[in-house]
Parts: C-alpha cells; sequence; structure tokens
C-alpha cells in the first residue's frame, strides 16, 4: 500500500528568518542613533530612509499595479506646502503638518486620477508629469507663500519642537518611522488579498480581469494611497530643510528620476529591489559626487548596463540565481516522502 506524499506550505525561508532577525536588531540600533550618532549621520540616515521611502511607494505603484508616475514630484512638493502653510497661517506643530498633508493629497489625489485614469502607457507617464508642472506653475503664482522664490520656517514655528538637539532627533524619527512604514506598509498589502490581485495585475491584467479582479478599482486606491504616502514624505522633506520653493519641492530629478533609477537599479516588482537600490544609490553618491556631472553620466550608464545585464534589476538577478526571497510575499510548497 502506498502512501500519498505529504506537503507543508508556509511563507517563511531560513533567509527570510534570518533577514528578519537582523532587521530587527538594525531598527533598534537605528531607533538609538539620536544617542549614539552625529548630526550629520542623522541627516544622512534620514535622507536614506526618505528615498527608500519614495522607492518602495514607486515600486508598488509601477512594479505592482502598472501605473508608470514621472510626476510623483507633484505630491512631494504638494506635502511640502501643505505643511509650511498649516504651520504659518494655522499655527499647527509643524510634526502635526505631516499626517495633515497625507489626508489633503489624498483628497485632491481623487480628482487628479479621475483626470490621468483616462490615458495609457506613455500617455498616463505624460499626463502625471504635466500635472506635477501644473502643480509647480501654481505654487510659484502663490504671493502669499513666496512665489518662485518660496518661503522658509520661521524660528517661532520650530519652537515647538525643542531645542537643535530635540528637533533634529524628532525629524530624524519622523524620517525612519516613514522609511520602515511605507516599506511595511508595502510588504504587509502584498501579503494580503490585494497583494495577489495586484500580483495577478502586474502578471496578466487580462488574465486577472477574466478571474474577477475589479482592476480599475484597484489602482485607484493604490494611486492614491501612495499619494497620500508621497505628500508625507514631502511634508517631512520640507521640515528638514525648513523651507520650501516651487523648483526645489516639484523637482523632477530629485523626487521622481533618482527614484526611478533607484528601483530600477535594485529590481522593480521585488521587496528587496528598492532597500538594494537606494544602497547603491547612495554608495554612488557618496563616493562620486565630487565628479560634478560626470557623478549623473556614471549614475546613467549603469543603469543602462544594469538593464542590459540583468532586466530584472540586482536584485532580479540574485533571486532568479539563487531563489533567494528576504521578504517572501507568496506561499511556498514543501513536499515530503
Amino acid at each position: 500500500m502506498t502512501h500519498a506524499p505529504s506537503h507543508d506550505i508556509s511563507r517563511a525561508t531560513t533567509a527570510s528568518r534570518v533577514a528578519g532577525v537582523l532587521a530587527l536588531i538594525l531598527l533598534v540600533g537605528l531607533i538609538a542613533a539620536p544617542w549614539w550618532g552625529s548630526s550629520s549621520t542623522l541627516r544622512l540616515v534620514g535622507e536614506f530612509c526618505i528615498y527608500l521611502a519614495l522607492a518602495s511607494l514607486w515600486n508598488l505603484l509601477a512594479g505592482y499595479t502598472g501605473l508608470v508616475s514621472v510626476g510623483q514630484q507633484a505630491y512631494v512638493g504638494l506635502g511640502g506646502y501643505i505643511l509650511v502653510s498649516a504651520t504659518l497661517f494655522l499655527g499647527i506643530n509643524p510634526l502635526y503638518g505631516i499626517p495633515i498633508a497625507g489626508i489633503v493629497a489624498a483628497a485632491m489625489a481623487v480628482p487628479v486620477a479621475a483626470l490621468v485614469f483616462r490615458l495609457q502607457g506613455a500617455y498616463f507617464a505624460i499626463g502625471t508629469w504635466v500635472v506635477a508642472e501644473v502643480f509647480r506653475l501654481i505654487a510659484s503664482q502663490i504671493t502669499v507663500m513666496g512665489g518662485g522664490s518660496g518661503i522658509s520656517l520661521p524660528a517661532p514655528a520650530l519652537a515647538a519642537l525643542g531645542g537643535k538637539a530635540a528637533r533634529e532627533a524628532l525629524i530624524y524619527w519622523a524620517a525612519l518611522g516613514l522609511g520602515v512604514g511605507c516599506l511595511a506598509l508595502v510588504y504587509v498589502l502584498l501579503r494580503s488579498r490585494v497583494g495577489l490581485a495586484l500580483t495577478a495585475i502586474r502578471d496578466s491584467e487580462v488574465a486577472s480581469a477574466s478571474l474577477g479582479v475589479r482592476i480599475q478599482r484597484i489602482k485607484y486606491a493604490v494611486y492614491i494611497a501612495v499619494a497620500a504616502a508621497t505628500a508625507m514624505i514631502g511634508a517631512l522633506i520640507a521640515l528638514q530643510k525648513l523651507r520650501v520653493s516651487p523648483d526645489a519641492a516639484f523637482s523632477v530629478n530629485d523626487w521622481t528620476a533618482f527614484v526611478i533609477f533607484i528601483v530600477v537599479i535594485g529590481g522593480i516588482g521585488t521587496i528587496e529591489g528598492p532597500i538594494i537600490g537606494t544602497i547603491v544609490y547612495f554608495l554612488l553618491r557618496e563616493f562620486l559626487a565630487d565628479f560634478g556631472a560626470i557623478y549623473l553620466l556614471l549614475l546613467g550608464a549603469l543603469a543602462i548596463v544594469v538593464m542590459l545585464a540583468a532586466p530584472r534589476g540586482l536584485w532580479g538577478y540574485v533571486a532568479g540565481r539563487w531563489g533567494l526571497s528576504l521578504f517572501p510575499t507568496g506561499y511556498r510548497v514543501t513536499w515530503k516522502d
């Protein structure tokens, strides 16, 4: 008499368990950074978290939902202007302006989505960039906010955050919270039923529609959620810089082009890709920034080489070759005799 082989269904792997423990240890060390790190260290790690958050959100938008946007700087700038406006005219604590920016941006993303979702493919990408330019031009015409030159946060508004050391620590923790929070949000979302729908949409919209996946509704929801989170990051950026201006807040290079580079290099459509891409970007920036314009050329050349040699990005190449998954979102079947 023969017995049918049994099997176990699980998500975790040995690599993912080790990665989880190491990530937790790293997180504890980063939370304690204000007690062991210098001001420059806090600024660098905070900026790293900001780009990690932006890359994770853009990866969710383009890598899983198929919405290739080149206008996410619209919500970065919008978040910055909302925080500064709420602080100046409503007297709100600048930290409270961060969630307010997310709520307002989500509301504004609804009509924007209704407009740009009428476009497909490259036209959608161009449409998002046009929306961002409209936001920038409107901001440059608001004289009460400094017009084209922008406006700074006054010293009395920052007094609510305490002294310099306390302010740096609070801003750093906010950046760390947003960076880890956005990454965790994407991870949890992809492990849910919505994540299954997003994976199906990424693989084939036609097939997913035939299975009853409400593609348009899911895309709307993801776009609005990403807009809200991106605006919160933009508000934090304005708080870090203590000022906001149209050209800086709505910069396509800083908040979209570099983010796309990070995701493409790291691996689009993976949780680990934005992490790897952000590490690579910051290493290149720290070691090559002194070369001026050559630094940007080297970034572009590296992106081309990676796209030709490893179209799925650095992590996509590693995962395909060795089958590694540090943050698995799907199930694994292990057969037993």
